[in-house]
This record gives C-alpha cells, structure tokens and sequence, in this order.
C-alpha cells in the first residue's frame, strides 16, 4: 500500500483543511521521517499559512494521534483485504492477515512507529480498536470466532487474538534481522519466509 493509499482510507472533500494537513503529515513522515515533522512543516507542505494548523491541532502531539488514526485505519485495510484473498480455513486465514501485518509495517515504517508510539504514551491501544467491528485488531478477533463459533469461551478468544497480534508485531520488529537472510533464502524471499513463520504459530501445540 503506497503512501497515497494510507491517505486515501477516508473520504476527501474540497476545503478539508484538517484533512489535507494531515496528509502533508504523512507523506513528510515517510519521505523524511519523524525528526522532519512540525506544524510549520506541515503547512508548507500543505501549501497554507503557518497558522493555519492551529486551527485544528493545538500542537505536534496532536497531529502526531490524527497521522496514527489513519494508519490503523490504513492497516485495517490491507488487513481486510488480505482476509478476503485467504481461505476459510483459520491457518491460511491467520498466516494472510498476519504477512499483511507485517509487510504495512515494512512499507510504512515510520508511520508503524508513529502508531505505536502514540499507543505507547497512553499506555494503550487507540480507543475503539478493540471494540469497532472493521478495525485491524476486531479482524483478527472475527477470525478466531468464526472458526471456533460457539464452543470456545470468549476469553479462550480474546487470549489468542492477543497471542497472535503479539507475534504479528514481533515478527514485524524483527523480521529484517540479518541472521534470517539463510531462511529467506531457502522460502524464496521475504514473502515466503513471512508466511513460513506465521503459519508455524500453535504447530507444537497442535500435536500434544
């Protein structure tokens, strides 16, 4: 997904200037990276008086919380859609979301820091992500639920769905260490050694 698409998840209309300072944001962050980011910054890149971002951001932090609410809405898309190319089947389901998750990480990565971030100095993750029903967070949720339905207690779910995003975010911290280059290799590729990973989750237990 390309820096115009993370911009793109919400509708655009003429004279959004919330929207459009929001946008500058993004794409300075990922052509510069965090240390380039400023309100000053920003207007210029929007194009609009140094003032105008302090009509709608009293300050960075602020504007630094709108740029991460885009990107989880950006990777609740390509989550989504990465589910609807998958099969019903939960290890090919799961493995899908999850390479997902991690190639937005690698093509956004300053934008990935910023999200979390944001998440990390409020101790937690933004509000309505585990609740609101198309987020990135809920999809792996829905995923669980809709294989295992019924029988399994929901905080049986609400337990793996944390186990699997934990290792999704794990592997996105570290998946281009040197010392997985052999691995890449022998998966042919970046791609092939994600998916290799990720459906490994739960093999052990799967056979006890």
């Amino acid at each position: 997904m390309s820096t115009a698409a993370v911009a793109d998840t919400r509708p655009y209309h003429h004279g959004d200037l919330r929207r459009a300072l929001v946008d500058a944001a993004i794409r300075i962050l990922e052509r510069e990276g965090p240390g380039a980011l400023s309100l000053r910054a920003v207007a210029r890149e929007a194009g609009v008086s140094p003032a105008a971002p302090y009509h709608h951001f009293k300050d960075k932090g602020e504007l630094l919380d709108a740029v991460a609410h885009v990107g989880w809405e950006a990777l609740g898309v390509a989550m989504t859609d990465a589910k609807a190319r998958s099969s019903a089947e939960m290890g090919s389901m799961l493995t899908e979301i999850g390479v997902s998750y991690v190639q937005f990480s690698q093509d956004h990565p300053a934008l990935y820091r910023v999200m979390y971030d944001c998440s990390r100095d409020k101790d937690m993750l933004p509000e309505g992500i585990q609740d609101k029903e198309d987020s990135a967070y809920c999809l792996v949720r829905g995923a669980f639920k809709q294989v295992a339905g019924d029988e399994v207690a929901d905080m049986d779910v609400e337990l793996a769905t944390i186990a699997a995003w934990c290792a999704g975010h794990g592997l996105a911290e570290m998946s281009m260490f040197k010392q997985f280059a052999p691995l890449k290799e022998a998966f042919g590729g970046e791609e092939g050694f994600l998916r290799a990973v990720l459906s490994h989750l739960g093999m052990f237990n799967r056979k006890t």
